[in-house]
């Protein structure tokens, strides 16, 4: 059955989920989830101009041009699957508790200067988002770049096995989904499933020099490790390093992106590129979405990182907004979520952080940090009750960092200021 549908794909313009952007001659699957029920819009999706639709509703048996399974998202995936091995292209796979898409984007931007590349789009990186990546590469592309998601155990393993990657890397271990994870230990073996599936495929690993837990989970792997010839020569505003003599001005700031940065080179010289083209890509890669993104208001600088937070990324924020040379530096904190049991520690210790740092005034915002001890920082339980108080500094030039889980939509205070 999978060849017939693949079949099908390959006569069509695409895979869709959803019927509100269905194109002309789109394969649409019609998935199931705890708030929707695609199967609802069958009629609708071949009405928008699909060319076939997948369901599990067996009402449309007999229906033309659909064609129904016992779960849509399975074959989905074997689909994708399917078409990956199709294909046969290098992919590079990776996920890690921060930095990701970043990292991600900065490897598409390096690999685009040499080779026609596809990537995933976003964060479209879970168990519906890998097999629509996969699904997006065409003859066209030379190399695919599959970012992986996860909050709980076994997710990169399965993920791992429908993108079937050559070439691996984890950007960090950190606090991130903790509660699914259930600590930091089952973070680490969550995020190293895919240097489990790395030696069992004879696949590769990518790895920063100075991270050496992931030294010792690579022993046994083939893996490659970022440059060394390498140093930091600034970051007041914008990070820039000198690699192999030669200077790269980013359009990122925070000394954590030196090490996006470095991954995402060593994948450009593991494509045998040279280093001007990796200098290229890394330097014209330009944040987008409220991660590390720098933005100027009159006076006022901002960093802007509110697309999501947790205790390390949140710590490594807080520690390059107190590095920074700056006349006033205000931080701007949100809740951080998934933590679970651990909720509490961990905005308790982000404020003993925060107000032992170099920052003139810290704001916090949320009911968890509400929950805190504070001594010179300000809680606010609500973001209403932030906007009701906040005053900026009159007659001094502020640094701001904007910081907090995507659910905080922290990115409402640019239009307070």
């Amino acid at each position: 059955m999978i060849q017939e549908l693949y079949d099908i794909f390959l006569k069509s313009s695409g895979v869709n989920t959803d019927t509100r952007t269905i194109k002309k001659d789109q394969l649409y699957f019609a998935l199931r989830g705890e708030n929707f029920d695609g199967n609802k819009f069958v009629e609708q999706a071949l009405k928008n101009g699909a060319i076939h639709a997948i369901t599990s509703d067996e009402s449309f048996e007999n229906h033309h041009n659909v064609t129904v399974v016992s779960n849509t998202l399975n074959t989905l995936q074997d689909l994708a699957t399917y078409h990956r091995n199709s294909l046969n292209i290098p992919i590079v796979a990776l996920t890690g508790s921060n930095g990701k898409t970043t990292t991600k984007e900065l490897i598409l931007s390096v690999l685009s200067q040499a080779f026609s590349v596809k990537g995933t789009r976003g964060n479209l990186n879970n168990h519906i988002g890998v097999p629509l990546t996969l699904l997006s590469f065409d003859s066209t592309t030379e190399i695919g770049v599959v970012e992986m998601g996860a909050n709980h155990q076994l997710e990169i393993a399965a993920l791992s096995e429908i993108a079937k990657p050559n070439y691996g890397l984890i950007t960090n271990f950190g606090k991130a989904h903790m509660e699914g994870f259930g600590g930091i230990e089952g973070i680490k073996k969550g995020k190293s499933e895919l240097y489990d599936y790395l030696k069992k495929s004879g696949g590769t690993a990518i790895i920063g020099r100075w991270d050496a837990e992931q030294e010792a989970r690579t022993k046994e792997i083939k893996r490659i490790k970022t440059p060394v010839d390498t140093r930091i020569i600034d970051n007041t505003e914008l990070l820039c390093f000198e690699i192999n003599g030669k200077k790269v001005e980013t359009q990122l700031t925070g000394v954590y992106n030196y090490h996006n940065a470095l991954l995402a080179y060593a994948i450009g010289l593991l494509f045998d590129m040279n280093d001007d083209a990796i200098i290229n890509g890394i330097s014209n890669y330009e944040p987008t979405n409220h991660r590390s993104q720098v933005i100027h208001k009159g006076d006022l600088q901002l960093i802007m990182d509110s697309y999501n937070a947790n205790p390390s990324s949140m710590e490594v924020a807080i520690e390059n907004l107190a590095n920074k040379d700056a006349e006033y530096k205000i931080a701007i904190l949100g809740d951080m979520f998934e933590l679970g049991i651990y909720a509490q520690e961990e905005h308790q210790k982000i404020v003993y952080l925060a107000q032992q740092s170099a920052i003139n005034e810290v704001h916090l915002i949320g009911s968890n940090f509400n929950k805190t001890d504070c001594k010179t920082a300000i809680s606010h339980e609500s973001f209403e009750e932030f906007t009701a108080s906040f005053k900026l500094p009159e007659d001094k030039k502020a640094t701001i960092l904007i910081k907090g889980s995507r659910g905080m939509a922290l990115e409402r205070v640019l239009n307070l200021l």
